[in-house]
């Protein structure tokens, strides 16, 4: 097998994982992440196609596999995909280039044999979660629970403890995003008191009940609310 025999057989498999990964996907998003051509992504999808692979193709939108055809799945809970996501946050903070593709590789793969609807939640996490530093943090309960609701589009009711005075307010909140800083978990969340985007630290947040209640999903994503609230 020569060079490019290997490179191929190397991306071919990339290529099935990442299928396996995300519901649907781009030849140029394929091309771009791999570095070939468009054209050269289609004779990839044929290949796969030829050896038995069942893709779906979706006029205008994209590839994916026919549920079910999936390496058999691994048993992770939905809070086990989100601690997974969470720590490839916490990952991509270390100063090691080496250490942090090994871990992602890993992630991804093991994102692979999650059931779709797995998936799709963990893959809405990794783009509403964010660590600024990697450092240690003061106590908190109830990170598992939001990124839960967050992903599941669930209202919570917190009894939050405010920064100024020493007093508790209770909230109504749904949260759209979770990210870290120096010392502390932060929930970016609509406030149904405040009707306004707040940001909650997980440290005050003095109790927490999730609700069967569900809000309208964000349609903003999380560097538009940076542009639109942290100028």
């Amino acid at each position: 097998m020569n060079d490019n025999d290997t490179k191929r057989l190397s991306r071919l498999t990339a290529i099935l994982t990442q299928l396996q990964t995300k519901r649907l996907l781009t030849a140029t998003e394929l091309a771009k992440k791999y570095a070939v051509s468009v054209r050269t992504i289609y004779r990839d999808i044929k290949a796969l196609e030829e050896a038995g692979v069942p893709i779906l193709t979706e006029e205008g939108k994209g590839y994916s596999l026919m549920e079910g055809y999936r390496i058999p799945p691994v048993m992770f809970t939905e809070r086990e995909a989100n601690a997974l996501i969470t720590a490839e946050q916490l990952v991509r903070r270390n100063k090691d280039v080496s250490f942090i593709q090994d871990y992602t590789s890993a992630v991804s793969k093991i994102k692979s044999v999650l059931r779709y609807n797995t998936q799709d939640k963990a893959n809405l996490l990794a783009s509403r979660i964010f660590v600024w530093f990697n450092a240690d943090t003061t106590r908190s309960d109830y990170l598992s629970a939001l990124q839960l609701a967050l992903t599941n589009y669930e209202l919570v009711k917190i009894e939050y403890m405010t920064a100024d005075r020493p007093e508790v307010t209770a909230r109504i909140i749904e949260p759209f995003a979770l990210y870290h800083t120096m010392d502390n978990w932060i929930v970016i969340a609509w406030c149904r008191l405040r009707n306004d985007y707040r940001e909650f630290r997980l440290d005050r947040i003095r109790k927490l009940t999730n609700t069967t209640e569900h809000f309208e999903p964000h349609t903003m994503t999380l560097e538009e609310y940076y542009v639109r609230y942290k100028k």
